[in-house]
């Protein structure tokens, strides 16, 4: 039975409309609000998508209005004693969508028209945005007295959209947008930007050099997410009833939520705590139920565009060492697949090298590394994993059967829309490694042996299964290359049974054409 005395603020980004009832849940960060008021440069904040930044600036905003009452019974309330009001220009690029040209300029257009209006304004050039936007600024501070308050929420969206012949203008036009913040620095009381990605080199922030870009910072680690003291302080009653519906102990409860939806780390984990992903944490009390949330809400283009770029491993997307710099930027077309998949929250920092200067990037939890292989399967495979499909590759497997497997593995890539015409190893490594990875089985990858090293070795109970990959060559060649290794000997004593495989990839047939298979 569902707990009626308690609602979980899904999707809510609106800080007044969830304090309105007093059945939402609402975990306190309102004491980064006070911390970052109390500062005067341009503050930066980079966070995945879903992880409650639209909210946090929501919250700025109620503060720099004075909305004293929905903050009764916060942290604020220990510092704030005069609430003032500020105007507040609150942007918020979420609302469209810039895959077709001319989609950022109506946007702004639409943003600013509604502000203009409220201060009588009428430009002459309606196309001269960041004009548009410091006539405002200067006009909320001669009517006002005050400060302006500038928040802009998911600044990257347009970028992250666009099509490349679309990039330039848009990179010109917001450019000269956000360059207000510095020219307006003296009429501004506080401003702010929060988005995904951070661009570097793009140089949309080239004019903006007093940027305080806080998204690695220690002390705003927490500033979105939930830590372990936040679930456990907030949600005692949501971890019994949830504990109650799957049959399990509060401990086991826990234990299982740390599994799934924990694990994200956005500084050095030495110093501070891992936090959880507000979204799924919030889906799985509601619908008692351990699911895959944040991944079913569908994965950006741009991060799809990223892995087929680069020809990045899957396999090697585990222990990624990763330099600080590159970390804290992305740089659209040259896409860094790394950082984007920090960036976006699919890779999260478990360690930090500070001889080096480099950060350790895997995967968070369970919840990402499954619905990320799904992902993978996708754009290697060709189509959605598939229960009854994946059953008949694990029969076959489980049965010592590799010629049905590998007759079923080449009719799966020849149902593969993937057309890039650069990395095809690293394409046909990943359709294998993904593939055994959502059967289950113990895969390695570039298997080191004295004598060199097994492009992939596959173990399942009964089985041992030694693949060599070769590229516009003959199969028998990647066969002579495990018995001149001696990749098969450290397998002499094992007591299950193993299978030599040399496949042939074609570049020119996009398939496999060659295939010698040997029992030892």
């Amino acid at each position: 039975m569902r707990d009626r005395k308690i609602l979980y603020p899904i999707g809510v980004q609106s800080f007044e409309k969830l304090r309105s009832d007093p059945r939402n849940v609402y975990v306190d960060k309102t004491g980064f609000v006070w911390d970052l008021a109390t500062q005067h440069a341009p503050i930066f904040l980079s966070r995945p998508r879903r992880f409650g930044k639209s909210l946090f600036m929501s919250t700025l905003e109620a503060y720099f209005l004075g909305k004293k009452e929905l903050f009764k019974g916060l942290e604020i309330e220990r510092y704030e004693k005069d609430w003032n009001v500020h105007p507040v220009f609150h942007i918020d690029l979420n609302v469209g969508q810039y895959d077709r040209p001319g989609r950022l300029q109506a946007v702004l257009n639409s943003i600013l028209e509604e502000e203009e209006a409220k201060y009588g304004l009428v430009p002459e050039d309606k196309t001269a945005y960041e004009l548009r936007f410091m006539a405002l600024i200067m006009a909320a501070w001669n009517a006002t007295g005050t400060g302006v308050v500038v928040l802009i929420d998911e600044y990257d969206k347009p970028l992250l959209e666009c099509d490349d012949n679309q990039r330039n203008d848009y990179e010109d036009i917001l450019r000269g947008f956000y360059s207000v913040l510095k020219t307006c620095d003296r009429n501004i009381r506080f401003s702010m930007l929060t988005g995904v990605a951070r661009f570097g080199k793009v140089s949309v922030f080239s004019a903006l050099n007093n940027l305080k870009d806080i998204s690695l910072a220690e002390d705003y680690n927490e500033i979105c997410g939930i830590s372990q003291s936040e679930l456990e302080e907030n949600f005692p009653d949501s971890i019994d009833i949830l504990a109650a519906r799957r049959k399990m102990s509060s401990e086991e409860t826990l234990a299982e939520l740390k599994t799934m939806y924990d694990g994200y780390h956005f500084s050095d984990p030495e110093f501070t705590e891992y936090v959880y992903n507000p979204f799924s944490l919030l889906n799985c009390f509601d619908q008692r139920h351990f699911g895959e949330y944040w991944f079913d809400t569908a994965t950006p283009r741009y991060v799809l565009k990223a892995l087929m770029k680069t020809g990045l491993n899957y396999d090697e997307l585990h222990n990624v060492k990763v330099m600080e710099n590159i970390l804290k930027g992305v740089n659209v077309p040259d896409y860094s697949a790394a950082s984007t998949l920090y960036q976006t929250g699919y890779l999260t920092i478990k360690d930090y090298l500070p001889g080096t200067r480099q950060y350790i990037l895997d995967f968070p939890n369970e919840e990402v590394k499954r619905g990320f292989t799904n992902v993978c399967f996708m754009i290697y495979g060709g189509k959605e994993p598939d229960t009854f499909d994946i059953s008949k590759f694990v029969r076959d497997l489980d049965r010592g059967n590799p010629e049905g497997f590998m007759k079923r593995l080449k009719a799966l890539i020849a149902k593969n829309p993937y057309e890039h015409t650069e990395h095809f190893e690293a394409v046909y490594h990943n359709i294998l490694f993904v593939l055994f990875t959502l059967l289950g089985y113990q895969t390695e990858s570039e298997c080191h042996y004295n004598r060199g090293r097994a492009d992939m070795v596959v173990k399942t109970g009964g089985f041992v299964y030694i693949f060599e990959f070769k590229l516009d060559k003959a199969a028998e060649k990647a066969i002579c290359q495990i018995a001149d290794k001696g990749y098969s000997e450290s397998f002499e004593a094992d007591v299950r049974k193993v299978f030599r495989i040399g496949v042939n990839f074609s570049s020119a047939e996009r398939n496999i054409t060659d295939i010698k298979i040997e029992e030892s």
